[in-house]
């Protein structure tokens, strides 16, 4: 059966997480459901793209994941499902799956999108401010149960983009942009650790501070340093050992990194 993972800015204060499941489960009561994050900034679309992003590749061909940072509902923006290869993607029509579609353009993995348009796999009431309940987790929940997704609204081919920052080669170096901001305040760039060849002879440069070379791991300086090093993922992290980064540079997702390397 197959797996469906949340993302979205409620938080767990409200009960809106929790309301996405019962309908989910009410619908489709085998449902096995994970929690990407509920802790994506208020409204910051960027934000949540990129946190699906990095998850999505981990889970089985087959999950459905269902997407809700949404400052335009009740509004003309359109509620969408793409399947992108194995993944299958429902959400706001506002940018949110742009760097999804960009990974299964750049693969050629086959893409299919519908706009959701068919109420009958919508709760009977749709209110103006909480599609996440009212349209996608149960579109969410039909699609697990095997309803096509041809019968969920006509396709389409032109979903909102994000214009995403992307890592580039600059005269002396790289320009690289912040895609993560974890819960320790560790700041993951958009720049592959692979693009760096010598990694002793390389200078961040970011909220006025300056980082030299890559490090191991966080446990290789003294707390309170500022150090960069490669994460999980294989990309450039700027950190603070048994500290918040962001917090001490004031970083947000979307700022600039700059790298010279010597």
């Amino acid at each position: 059966m197959p797996v469906i993972t949340l993302t979205t800015d409620f938080g767990l204060k409200d009960g809106f997480v929790g309301t996405l499941k019962g309908v989910i489960w009410s619908i489709y009561p085998l449902a096995q459901i994970a929690d990407i994050s509920h802790e994506i900034s208020p409204q910051n679309v960027l934000e949540g793209a990129f946190a699906l992003w990095r998850a999505y590749p981990f889970f089985p061909s087959g999950t459905i994941h269902v997407a809700v940072v949404d400052p335009g509902v009740g509004t003309s923006r359109r509620p969408l499902a793409a399947r992108l290869g194995g993944h299958t993607f429902v959400g706001p029509d506002n940018g949110l799956f742009t760097p999804m579609f960009e990974d299964a353009e750049k693969d050629c993995r086959p893409i299919e999108i519908v706009h959701l348009t068919n109420r009958k796999y919508f709760l009977p009431d749709v209110s103006r401010t909480f599609h996440g309940r009212d349209i996608f987790a149960p579109v969410a929940a039909h699609l697990a149960n095997g309803v096509p997704l041809a019968d969920l609204g006509p396709a389409i081919s032109d979903p909102l983009r994000l214009s995403m920052p992307k890592s580039e080669k600059t005269a002396d170096g790289w320009r690289l942009h912040i895609t993560v901001i974890d819960i320790f305040g560790n700041c993951t760039t958009d720049l592959p650790a692979a693009a760096l060849t010598e990694r002793e002879r390389v200078t961040f440069r970011l909220g006025g501070q300056e980082v030299r070379g890559l490090v191991d791991s966080y446990g290789h300086k003294k707390p309170g340093e500022l150090i960069a090093l490669v994460d999980s993922e294989n990309y450039v992290e700027i950190a603070i050992v048994n500290g918040s980064a962001a917090k001490v540079l004031g970083a947000r997702v979307g700022d600039v990194v700059e790298v010279v390397t010597t």
